[in-house]
């Protein structure tokens, strides 16, 4: 093996392009948030989390990157993240969130959807 290293016989790693890396940032740090939030406030059952997943995993792809970058931007930390940082943080947060916005909006129209309806 250490002489097929030295005569170049192993082929070389292909580098992965950024919107590769981003999509990968994106996908790790939606699932990262989703499963915290099935840990923090554990489901009722196996519809729920599957739903929560769900929920968050979307929530983080599409929402991420904005969410990473106003993020940084309101700490003051843009200059110090790189972009792969920004993103994964982003979509963290905002899966993250994304189960507690649609609970608060869920009460919400529950309370206040009661109101009287015209056939």
């Amino acid at each position: 093996m250490m002489n097929s290293l030295r005569l170049g016989l192993v082929p070389a790693i292909p580098e992965v392009p950024e919107p590769a890396w981003l999509l990968t940032a994106r996908i790790a740090g939606a699932i990262a948030g989703s499963a915290i939030s099935i840990a923090y406030m554990l489901p009722r059952g196996h519809r729920e989390a599957a739903l929560r997943l769900a929920v968050g995993v979307t929530a983080g792809l599409v929402f991420g990157g904005a969410a990473g970058v106003t993020i940084a931007r309101e700490l003051g930390i843009a200059e110090e993240l790189g972009t792969f940082e920004t993103v994964l943080s982003g979509s963290a947060l905002a899966s993250l969130c994304a189960w507690w916005g649609l609970g608060v909006l869920t009460r919400m129209a529950s309370r206040y959807g009661a109101g009287e309806r015209n056939p």
